[in-house]
């Protein structure tokens, strides 16, 4: 039975080992009392919201039928009462049902100080919810009360609600957060036979200077240890301009975090790693552009194959006029696939801290995440 990991702990778990957890009782019905859970005291750093009913061990495969697929629903041990939500054996953090049983991508999402990523996150999880998603036919759910309550303050409310621009993000040593989770599900259908398939896309918002030594991103940003793909969001004007602090250079934060890719999957240098990466320049329409980065993409609930490749080709040639072709060259050695992009989360020149006065108008903020569903199987391609 294959195994699974974790979105929050990213713990390898096989799938016929994932717990459970009581639903307790409602009201003055049976079932079991809330009680502190420790481990996921542990994971959140707080016994505020750790007061919940027991985790318990599914039944014993050696109990369940050859071939038979995990238990879906499990009796539990102390009140009897027949429960079927699942928790992570290690942190107790609730696992969707659909993430258990559908085979789960994880897609990890990093860049450098001034990239642009808590706004770049909050215009594409916008964009999923409805223009995009409504045009591949996907739904975007958040996997817990934490993510829908840290999304709705941090990114939301302030970007699209006060139009006012997103404050740049705090070392996660001074402010520990919790990543943002969401199960994005898709039915495809081919030959007259549909098969449904789940994407768990986990974004931490990480500040620059986590980034600045192999010892704190080994800290900060292990899950990339487990992630099945990559975004990396690079400030184009700080590329061109080939100033800064050096511990901040686009090249230089992804080559630290492609060791960590490295260390956490065990590929040894002169292999190219097998996690498709997408590098994408932020804020493009503060360039002059011209070709397929001039124009959006055409609205289709499949990947364009011809614009995908032009717009790498595209923007392959500005790093190399920038005298950047060093990190094209980088990729190219070290990943077996990898895309270039151009995006822009605003679709504007903001002003003195507020939205600028035509709005919020993405442009291709949904271009690498396309490319890695289509990656993925879970999108179809076309030329043409």
């Amino acid at each position: 039975m294959a195994s699974l990991t974790c979105p929050y702990c990213f713990a390898r778990v096989a799938r016929e080992r994932v717990a459970f957890r009581c639903a307790g009782s409602p009201g003055r019905g049976p079932g079991c009392a809330p009680r502190l859970d420790e481990r996921l005291a542990a994971y959140t750093g707080s016994t505020a919201t750790a007061s919940l009913p027991p985790v318990f061990a599914p039944p014993e495969p050696a109990r369940l039928r050859i071939g038979r697929a995990p238990a879906r629903r499990a009796d539990c041990p102390e009140c009897g009462q027949t429960t079927a939500r699942r928790a992570c054996p290690e942190c107790h953090n609730p696992l969707p049902a659909a993430y258990c049983e559908t085979p789960g991508k994880i897609v990890a999402l990093v860049g450098a100080k001034n990239s642009g990523k808590s706004t770049y996150i909050a215009v594409l999880l916008h964009e999923l919810s409805h223009r995009i998603g409504a045009e591949l036919g996907t739904s975007l759910v958040a996997c817990d009360d934490r993510t829908i309550e840290r999304y709705k303050r941090d990114f939301h409310r302030p970007l699209f609600g006060e139009r006012r621009l997103l404050a740049a993000t705090a070392s996660a040593v001074t402010a520990p957060r919790d990543p943002l989770v969401y199960l994005l599900t898709r039915t495809r259908r081919r030959h007259l036979r549909q098969r449904d398939m789940s994407l768990t896309l986990v974004l931490f918002d990480t500040a620059g200077e986590d980034l600045r030594s192999r010892d704190v991103t080994d800290l900060h940003l292990r899950y990339l240890a487990a992630a099945d793909a990559i975004i990396f969001l690079v400030d184009p004007l700080e590329l061109k301009s080939g100033e800064g602090d050096p511990d901040g250079d686009p090249v230089n934060v992804i080559a630290r975090v492609t060791e960590l890719l490295r260390a956490g999957r065990d590929v040894p240098h002169g292999r190219r790693l097998p996690v498709p990466a997408a590098v994408a320049l932020t804020k493009i329409d503060a360039l002059p552009l011209e070709g397929s980065l001039e124009r959006q993409r055409d609205r289709s609930d499949v990947l364009d194959l011809d614009d995908r490749e032009a717009v790498h080709e595209q923007v392959r040639a500005l790093l190399h006029d920038w005298q950047a072709g060093e990190l094209d060259r980088y990729l190219g050695h070290e990943y077996a696939e990898y895309g270039l992009f151009g995006v822009s989360a605003l679709g504007g020149v903001p002003r003195d801290g507020a939205v600028g006065t035509g709005g919020i108008r993405p442009y291709r903020v949904e271009d690498p995440l396309l490319w890695l569903l289509y990656r993925f199987g879970m999108l179809d391609g076309a030329r043409g």
